[in-house]
């Protein structure tokens, strides 16, 4: 997949949740990736979008303010982020080295260490 490399292509990914974004990007520079242009399943790219979405539920962006529960929350989604990223890894075998990053936000605003 072609990035801002300077390779100009990739087969460092990333798996990563974020606001408004595809949840695949080149661990090298950044670049957030069309996931059309994954070579992975319709049904997996659909999964990922769905956990994409979700992204950032844990926070009550009115308020900019943790949710109850926020954590545990983001805990879950960090889970289902990792499967998917196993996932991932099995459908592109080993052409590509994926990783998943996982979300640190909840604990950015509950004033926690990562």
């Amino acid at each position: 997949m072609r990035c801002f490399c300077e390779n100009i292509e990739t087969f460092d990914l990333k798996v990563e949740g974020d606001v408004d974004t595809d949840p695949i990007w080149c661990n090298q520079c950044g670049c957030n990736f069309d996931i059309e242009e994954v070579p992975i399943s319709d049904d997996l790219k659909e999964e990922l979008m769905r956990w994409g979405m979700m992204y950032g539920k844990w926070i009550d962006w009115s308020k900019d303010s943790l949710r109850p529960n926020g954590i545990e929350m983001e805990n879950d989604h960090n889970k289902l982020g990792q499967k998917l990223t196993e996932k991932v890894k099995k459908e592109l075998d080993t052409k590509y080295k994926v990783r998943f990053s996982p979300s640190t936000s909840a604990r950015m605003y509950a004033g926690l260490e990562f």
